[in-house]
């Protein structure tokens, strides 16, 4: 048995994927599928904001793509919104403002519907999470979790469709977040009925030392049938990532800070 740590990556397959959206932009992107059977569930994940070195490498969504194919039968689909880059590269445009983010979002949940990937959830992380809220409510997706939710792009107008919906909602939130914490949050998504709020003791915004339980409730949600808490330790084949080209991306460079 060997140790999972933050660089560990455990079997599946991965394909590179590119997405076109409907303002005619490229988006670079990775779907990261079990090895040797149909996923059971989806994740798109949606990145914090970039211009504060938020990309479909942060670390969260990082380790879902490692970790959560092998241990959950999960799916996990990362895009890197207009504008943003990572060592898979840059997606063209420019960022812009949660407005254009739009078609990113769809193209995500197209390209989902596409490739006939199952049990489609939306999972955003700060900005990500203001875009899931604002465009998440697309048919083929079944429901959203949100990571450190601002509520600072989205607005009323999107937590009420949301409520109207009655698609499954939760919010984790750190107890100690920069933006909302815990008793805010309770405030503000009251006006969804189905909106669960998870509190996490001794949670900041990053989940820096938190991404397990982040992943612990992906997986509660996306597919039941897995215990949790998931498993540290992993019998067979394991790679070690290169994390170095993320060495200059220190948790000051990812506060989610609006300019």
């Amino acid at each position: 048995m060997k140790k999972i740590t933050g660089s560990s990556v455990l079997p599946a397959r991965r394909e590179d994927i590119e997405l076109t959206t409907a303002d005619g932009l490229t988006l670079v992107g990775e779907l990261a599928l079990p090895a040797e059977k149909p996923p059971v569930a989806t994740m798109i994940c949606l990145h914090p904001l970039p211009t504060h070195g938020g990309m479909m490498d942060s670390h969260v969504f990082r380790k879902a793509a490692y970790r959560l194919p092998a241990l959950a039968d999960i799916a996990v689909l990362r895009i890197n919104t207009r504008g943003t880059e990572s060592v898979r590269g840059r997606s063209e445009g420019t960022f812009d403002h949660a407005v254009g983010e739009r078609f990113d979002v769809a193209a995500a949940i197209e390209y989902a519907e596409f490739a006939e990937l199952p049990n489609v959830w939306v999972v955003g992380w700060s900005f990500g999470t203001d875009l899931t809220l604002m465009y998440g409510l697309e048919p083929d997706v079944v429901g959203a979790i949100l990571l450190s939710p601002p509520l600072r792009f989205s607005g009323p107008e999107h937590l009420a469709a949301w409520a109207e919906d009655g698609r499954p909602l939760i919010a984790l939130v750190p107890e100690f977040d920069d933006y909302l914490r815990p008793v805010e949050a309770r405030e503000r998504f009251a006006v969804v009925p189905q909106a669960e709020v998870v509190a996490v003791e001794g949670a900041k915004h990053l989940w820096v030392g938190d991404t397990e339980r982040v992943l612990d409730e992906v997986v509660t949600r996306l597919n039941p049938a897995v215990e949790v808490p998931l498993p540290q330790e992993w019998d067979g084949p394991m790679e070690r990532a290169d994390s170095s080209a993320y060495a200059d991306r220190t948790t000051a460079v990812f506060q989610d800070k609006p300019r």
